[in-house]
């Protein structure tokens, strides 16, 4: 019985003294137990070593395993582990049910409690307590001595916690923490390890549950062999911190002190001596760095160096870039197999999106070692959110997310349909499960059109596919309503997952991506199912038949599904492994690349304390109870980390580090950058920042170079260096007919900018034909942007409805409101004049629940929202109504007609358009309203146009083609006339009136009669008239001075204000003539094939801020330009129309 430290600097050979020696061993006492132990994820490589040197047989003859793995050998052997081990997610369980039951009871955790991430601290906290061997009685005995308050109501409270963690646990199961201790306990029974000897490698310390496990192996072993890196063995006393092997140090210091005390024969410690370790026997600036790194003062390097390399690169994309060129040219020109290398980062989670795509590019085999959680799996998620699509009532987000899991059995094109079908419409809650057939419309609206046959099939299959999905999961539904405990509810689930196919589903998929050669995939798969029914047996376990809520079963399966991860072993051979600083252990290697050098990364900046800042672990070591190391200490072994890292390479390391993260932020390099320029300043240090590279060194796999390539075509000029070598590489992949097409297309590109030509003659013909259907908020959307018009009404793309009410829709509510206002004043034979306040109101609110109650798509009654809105409304038409009455009550103009149609046959007749290309365009459109006054002259006719938003008329606007609407349809009364009044048709003006309870500002001692003209002054007309004086005279009756009803003043001579928006006869007729010019003249365009991306600018607005299509144009500053219009006076347009300049007006919209 013996101890035996062997020791040595990182690379002089330890582990293959180790194995040489358990090689002369077995030949020696060859019925000898020999164990090799090593740390858990070490135990791939050390066998694959054992195996090599002893030979096939090697595996059966010496045993590799962790101190956990000796624990289940041993616990076999002897008894012990009979009790079913409760693991991560049963104790991640278990927790959350102390938690909820103690919360009211907690002194420092009350509020934190309920916090995510809080039961991982807590079990992180108890599994320190186990390792350190602090059980309950001694946290209590240590929290009487604690002085400081808030340290000791945190013991208080962990101490809690740990003994109800306790009782449960010790009553039925066993705790994976509790192994070890266990062990320590039981492992005299055992015969395997008496006179057995023991290796124990790649440690550099050990947990007190640990050292309990040696100590007892030192009394039953004939030999304990502990291999430490370190370059010497010397007294705890003599230990500085800041010593890059201060933790081996102390692990040796107290290896020997236990043996000291349980006088165990202390063996001549074996010091792997020699003026270069072994690993850099062939590489002295590897042994050089290895030697100097930490020393101080350090020896500097005189001579160049290629085995030690610094790159920096723009961002972390091509760093990773860079490092893929580099292992191809290390296995093209080198010779080196994918297996020689490796590639490590301290934060590899923002790195392996990267690796995997650059390197697949790359066609570069690799291996990421690390574990896959378990809840980010498509199973998972379908787990989770079948139940979370019971337990949140069947909302939008939990069924769908469901459904997207892509295992719920339903084609991904049935989900996008049922998904646009269900926003459309707010379905959500019963209306999924209740009997009923979906009858909603896709299109919602205040009529009552029938569906068409294509509308109804569409319906039909919704409903196919609703039922498909919904039955199983209204079965999980009433099933678990029925459950009351976590084993009656877990079987519910099962049942679920068997029902919907998921066992046969998830073979699918294995051999779906065996096949496909994805076998990460198909491994994950492979393990997935098993996880799930782990879990469930792990709720089964800890809650058995106590009853249950759907609240915390779903709780409980978050928690079980967060604490597991998956692992994934290497499927080949010779793979690059890609891997963290923290938990990489590899076999020797050749060749190292470490990522992402920057400071606070590597080495890593200590920042989160833990449950227990530093300050609390500093006491309670005062107090005699030790814990894990405190952030300092963690920061010296930070630099142990840095050591083992930076010698892991026999012949070559290459670090490197990004100057700017994806955002472009600045970062800055790790001390270690400089310090390894200052040891080694004749080493290779490159530069990628500003992407210069040789062209030969860009030239490798087809579809990086083929990358490469591309982004070389647009700035290849005919003196460059390397034209000739680019045009052999733009050759090969022309002659090679996998990338031919590619190429050709690409090479189209580079001449590409964002300028979309003209549609041709056949092109134009299909989408608009001869004879074309518009309306002139149509042409105004062309005169807009053509590209946006081109989308919307020739291509007829639409945006995702989802079921809410937008200012378009309001709009069309209140214009529907006032309609059957009119017309309920029509049919009871009542003149605007005599229109009663409360009737008007009463009449209002009849109108508006009508119209709600018939259009059962509308979401007014789906929640509070929505019926404030609905009352809101009501408030608006009845004011706006009512400022309408008492307009018409002060003016000669009375309303005969509402919501009358162009081109139906109960309306007026179409405008048409003849162009002069021979097609033609026949104009539809609906005025709100038409008032005319009668006189001896003929007759004048107004047209007035209800808006829901602020609107400003802009005589400019009409110019430049952006309003033409009003002025159209004035101009058609005028031109044909009305059906009921024969003879002269005169205009009078088109006016917008804003519908709208406006809020007024006023003080107290306004009067009833102010506050009158106030509101009749907030909601005045705008628009144009007609400057008659004996006109505006009859549109406003009481006029003194400027009009509360339309855009127009009376001086005291009679004569119109300088505020009046007014024109002439002479005037309209000119405005009409140049309006009809610009509609033919847009229509042109149209036919043209014009649909350039020309939006107009207008001061701070654009034409694209409500174009829903921005994202298919793809405005580009450089290559699109704004139109820019300019608002014109009044007069410079009458001047422009005067001088016959009206073909300029709607000016070139291309």
């Amino acid at each position: 019985m013996s101890l035996r430290i062997i020791y040595g600097r990182a690379g002089s050979g330890k582990s293959r003294f180790c194995i040489e020696d358990i090689k002369r061993n077995k030949t020696k006492y060859p019925d000898k137990t020999l164990i090799l132990m090593v740390p858990e994820q070490f135990t791939l490589e050390a066998e694959r070593n054992l195996v090599k040197a002893l030979g096939a047989s090697g595996i059966g003859e010496a045993e590799v395993m962790s101190f956990k793995g000796l624990a289940r050998r041993v616990l076999d052997e002897v008894g012990g582990a009979a009790k079913t081990h409760v693991n991560s997610a049963g104790k991640a369980m278990i927790i959350y049910s102390i938690l909820e039951k103690e919360r009211v009871n907690f002194k420092a955790f009350g509020r934190a409690a309920g916090q995510r991430g809080f039961i991982d601290r807590i079990s992180s906290m108890l599994s320190e307590f186990k390792r350190y061997n602090v059980n309950p009685d001694l946290l209590d005995d240590t929290k009487e001595l604690v002085g400081d308050r808030f340290l000791k109501d945190k013991l208080e409270d962990l101490s809690l916690i740990y003994k109800r963690y306790e009782e449960m646990v010790h009553a039925r199961y066993m705790d994976t923490d509790d192994d070890l201790t266990i062990l320590a306990k039981r492992m005299d029974r055992s015969k395997k390890l008496i006179n057995a000897e023991i290796w124990i490698d790649e440690f550099s310390g050990f947990t007190p549950q640990e050292y309990e496990i040696i100590k007892k192996l030192l009394k039953l072993c004939s030999r304990v062999n502990v291999c430490l890196c370190t370059d010497c063995l010397i007294d705890e006393e003599k230990i500085q911190d800041m010593d890059v092997f201060s933790p081996t140090k102390y692990a040796s210091s107290r290896l020997l002190e236990i043996a000291q005390e349980m006088k165990v024969q202390i063996d001549k410690p074996v010091k792997m001596e020699g003026e270069v370790p072994v690993r850099f026997s062939k590489n002295r600036a590897m042994a050089h760095l290895e030697k100097n790194f930490f020393s101080y003062p350090y020896t500097v390097y005189k001579d160049e160096t290629k085995s030690i390399g610094i790159m920096a690169a723009a961002n972390p994309y091509s760093e990773v870039e860079a490092v893929a060129n580099e292992i191809i040219y290390l296995c093209r020109d080198k010779g080196l197999r994918y297996k020689d290398m490796a590639v490590v980062t301290k934060d590899l989670d923002s790195y392996e999106k990267l690796v995997r795509v650059i390197f697949t590019q790359f066609d570069i085999p690799f291996f990421i070692d690390k574990k896959r959680a378990v809840a980010d799996h498509p199973l998972a998620m379908l787990v989770i959110s079948a139940i979370g699509v019971i337990q949140k009532n069947f909302t939008y987000e939990s069924i769908f997310r469901y459904l997207k899991t892509g295992l719920a059995g339903v084609d991904r094109e049935d989900v996008d349909l049922l998904e646009n079908y269900v926003l459309a419409n707010g379905i959500r809650g019963s209306q999924w499960y209740n009997q009923q057939q979906w009858e909603y419309r896709l299109n919602h609206s205040f009529g009552d059109e029938e569906p068409t046959m294509k509308e109804r099939e569409i319906i039909d299959r919704v409903n196919a596919v609703r039922q498909n999905i919904i039955e199983p999961l209204i079965r999980l539904k009433e099933e678990l309503k029925k459950a009351k405990s976590a084993r009656q509810m877990c079987l519910c689930l099962y049942e679920f997952l068997c029902q919907i196919g998921i066992p046969g589903r998830i073979e699918e998929l294995i051999v779906k991506y065996t096949q496909r050669g994805e076998l990460e995939i198909a491994e994950e798969y492979k393990q997935i199912w098993d996880v799930i029914t782990q879990v469930m047996d792990q709720v089964v376990e800890i809650s058995g038949n106590e009853e249950m809520s759907l609240d915390d079963f779903y709780n409980l399966l978050n928690i079980g599904f967060a604490q597991y991860d998956m692992g994934i072993i290497p499927h080949s051979s010779d793979q690059l492994l890609v891997g963290s600083v923290d938990r990489w252990r590899s076999h020797e290697i050749h060749s190292l690349f470490i990522l992402g050098v920057n400071d606070g990364v590597f080495p890593a900046a200590a920042r989160d304390e833990g449950m227990l800042s530093d300050g609390d672990r500093e006491i309670l070591k005062s107090l005699g109870l030790e814990l894990a190391l405190d952030t300092k200490t963690k920061a010296f072994q930070e630099q142990y980390l840095l050591y083992t890292t930076l010698t892991k390479a026999g012949k070559y390391l290459r670090l490197s580090y990004p100057v700017a993260d994806h955002e472009g932020k600045a970062l800055r390099p790790s001390y270690v950058i400089n310090r390894l320029k200052k040891i080694f300043p004749k080493m290779v240090v490159e530069s990628k920042v500003l992407g210069e590279e040789d062209a030969i060194n860009l030239i490798g796999p087809p579809l990086p170079s083929f990358n490469y390539l591309v982004g070389i075509l647009r700035n290849l000029v005919k003196d460059d260096k390397d034209t000739e070598l680019w045009k052999e590489v733009y050759l090969w992949f022309m002659n090679n007919h996998q990338w031919k097409d590619k190429l050709m297309n690409v090479a189209q590109g580079l001449s590409y900018s964002n300028e979309e030509k003209p549609l041709g003659k056949e092109k134009v013909g299909k989408l608009y034909g001869n004879v074309h259907y518009s309306s002139v908020s149509r042409l105004e959307r062309f005169a807009s942007c053509p590209f946006s018009y081109y989308v919307q009404y020739g291509l007829k793309a639409k945006e995702r409805k989802v079921m809410k009410l937008e200012a378009p829709d309001i709009g069309s509510f209140l214009h529907l409101v006032v309609s059957r206002f009119s017309e309920e004043l029509e049919s009871q034979g009542i003149k605007w004049k005599d229109v009663d306040e409360a009737w008007c109101q009463e009449q209002i609110s009849k109108i508006v629940d009508e119209i709600i109650e018939s259009s059962h798509q509308l979401p007014f009654k789906r929640s509070k929202r929505y019926g404030y809105l609905k009352d809101r409304l009501k408030k608006v038409v009845t004011r706006s109504i009512w400022i309408i009455a008492e307009q018409v009550k002060r003016s000669g103009f009375q309303p005969i007609a509402y919501e009358v149609a162009f081109g139906q046959e109960d309306g007026l007749p179409a405008i048409t358009l003849d162009i002069p290309g021979g097609q033609q365009v026949i104009l539809t459109g609906r005025i709100d309203r038409i008032d005319i006054l009668e006189t001896d002259k003929g007759t004048y006719v107004r047209i007035i146009d209800y808006k829901s938003g602020s609107k400003d008329f802009k005589l400019s606007d009409i110019y430049n083609g952006i309003e033409l609407q009003l002025i159209t349809y004035l101009s058609a009364i005028w031109e044909k006339g009305l059906k009921s009044k024969k003879g002269t048709i005169m205009p009078a003006g088109i006016l917008y009136f804003k519908l709208d309870d406006p809020i007024l500002r006023i003080d107290g001692n306004t009067s009833d009669e102010d506050v009158y003209k106030k509101l009749m002054k907030e909601m005045k007309m705008k628009g144009l008239i007609l400057a008659d004086k004996d006109v505006i005279m009859q549109m406003d009756k009481t006029i003194e001075g400027d009009s509360l009803i339309i855009p127009a003043s009376i001086r005291k001579d009679g004569s119109l204000g300088s505020r009046s928006s007014a024109a002439t006869m002479e005037q309209f007729e000119k405005l009409k003539s140049h309006v009809r010019q610009t509609l033919i003249k847009l229509s042109s365009e149209m036919f043209s094939g014009n649909i350039s991306i020309s939006p107009y600018k207008r001061k701070k607005f654009i034409s694209c801020q409500y174009c829903p299509y921005s994202a298919i144009c793809r405005f580009e500053g450089e290559t699109n330009k704004f139109r820019v219009v300019g608002d014109m006076k009044d007069e410079d347009v009458w001047r422009l129309l005067e001088r016959g300049e009206s073909d300029k007006g709607g000016e070139n919209v291309g």
